[in-house]
């Protein structure tokens, strides 16, 4: 798998200046974790879901997770089950009679440590395909988040999915929207004691998810398309202490950014994104989609995520995936910056190669590092290439 695979070898050299590493589902998991990217979320009780899933990754799709919990009704799980186990069933049919066919990381979020032991059994060979189960209002002061890694390990050994035999190792990822969590009273506990499981099983926890819809229902809140998430203040204080827990440069969880579940709306504020770069770039028509589809909003927000430490973002429409994978890309001058920066093992400060700003080698160690590793998920710009002709590539 690779960002990008869909542009051919011509605009690949024209547009990076460094190409997105290739990977694949036994690559290390931080790398992995910053592959990520959009991670577009399917209900489990879609007909044709492998259909939708071998066409989502022919688009540039890399990850998605097929969901049991509240995008189904309760009286619909038993059905949506079935219906995930034969779709990835067939998935694995389809892989097996055409090794060449593209497919994204795949997930499974699931209700309870009950329903993944089922539905892994219910996949058979096909369990092969998933790289994990997504776990909902993860919580660890009730005992609730260990009857999950309790599951997880259970489905290891009977399958060897711990990469002990060579096969790719399913890891969980857990979504943090529980109540007590949530609640300021509780919250530093709360998060203390996540961060305790997350430690104790972290070769079995791939990336962190924040579930903005939970944390604002909370307080009967739903932020509107003109908004982002960090302007609903109560929200935005909870992805603040969850950076502050879990994103320490020392602990290497890759946090990604809340979902956006906006598509096609009419506006009430002005447009947020300014008409320069894509006139510069003979792009009018393109900005002009990006308004009608709602998704200036999203643009925003996703560069408030990076600047938060927070890195991909759970989307609901195909239309979300390529902006937030063009958003990814590292640039040519914060590539070089990086570069500089992690080569000045002395320490001390000095100019920006771009003459722009001043790089501090002990400081600002920690960014290039991270930097580094979303620039072997998503590469790097060339020198000439705006997020303007990366979005215009990815949503022909």
């Amino acid at each position: 798998m690779r960002h990008f695979a869909f542009l051919d070898d011509s605009q690949t050299d024209q547009l990076f200046h460094r190409r997105p590493q290739e990977i694949s589902v036994d690559s290390p998991a931080p790398l992995l974790a910053a592959f990520l990217g959009a991670t577009l979320y399917c209900p489990g009780d879609r007909p044709a879901i492998a259909d939708d899933v071998i066409k989502q990754a022919s688009r540039g799709c890399v990850s998605m997770v097929l969901c049991l919990e509240d995008s189904i009704a309760d009286s619909a799980v038993d059905a949506a089950e079935i219906n995930v186990a034969e779709a990835i069933r067939a998935l694995h049919r389809t892989a097996t009679d055409k090794p060449d066919t593209a497919l994204p990381l795949l997930f499974v979020r699931v209700r309870t440590p009950e329903q993944m032991l089922r539905v892994a059994e219910s996949c058979g060979a096909g369990l092969a395909l998933l790289s994990g189960f997504v776990v909902p209002k993860f919580e660890n002061e009730t005992g609730y988040a260990e009857g999950f890694f309790v599951a997880l390990r259970e489905i290891q050994r009977q399958s060897g999915a711990d990469g002990s035999r060579g096969g790719q190792r399913l890891r969980l990822m857990p979504i943090l929207e529980s109540p007590n969590m949530i609640h300021s009273e509780t919250r530093t506990s709360a998060l203390a004691s996540i961060r305790t499981i997350l430690h104790d099983n972290r070769e079995d926890v791939l990336a962190a998810r924040i579930g903005a819809t939970d944390l604002s229902s909370a307080f009967g809140l739903r932020r509107s398309r003109d908004l982002t998430v960090y302007d609903v203040k109560v929200v935005a204080s909870m992805i603040s202490d969850i950076v502050n827990v879990l994103g320490r440069s020392d602990d290497s969880f890759v946090i990604t950014g809340t979902v956006w579940e906006h598509y096609e709306t009419e506006r009430i504020l002005r447009p947020q994104l300014r008409m320069t770069p894509f006139v510069e770039a003979n792009e009018r028509e393109l900005r002009h989609r990006l308004m009608l589809g709602g998704l200036d909003g999203l643009i925003r927000e996703i560069s408030l995520d990076q600047a938060n430490g927070l890195l991909g973002k759970t989307v609901i429409h195909p239309t979300h995936v390529s902006v937030v994978h063009a958003l990814s890309v590292v640039s040519h001058e914060e590539f070089l910056d990086a570069a500089v920066i992690l080569d000045n093992v002395g320490g001390g400060a000095s100019a920006s190669p771009y003459g722009n700003k001043m790089n501090e080698a002990k400081p600002h160690s920690a960014w290039a590092h991270k930097t580094m590793l979303r620039a072997d998920a998503f590469g790097v710009a060339s020198e000439s290439t705006t997020f303007v002709d990366l979005l215009e590539a990815s949503m022909r």
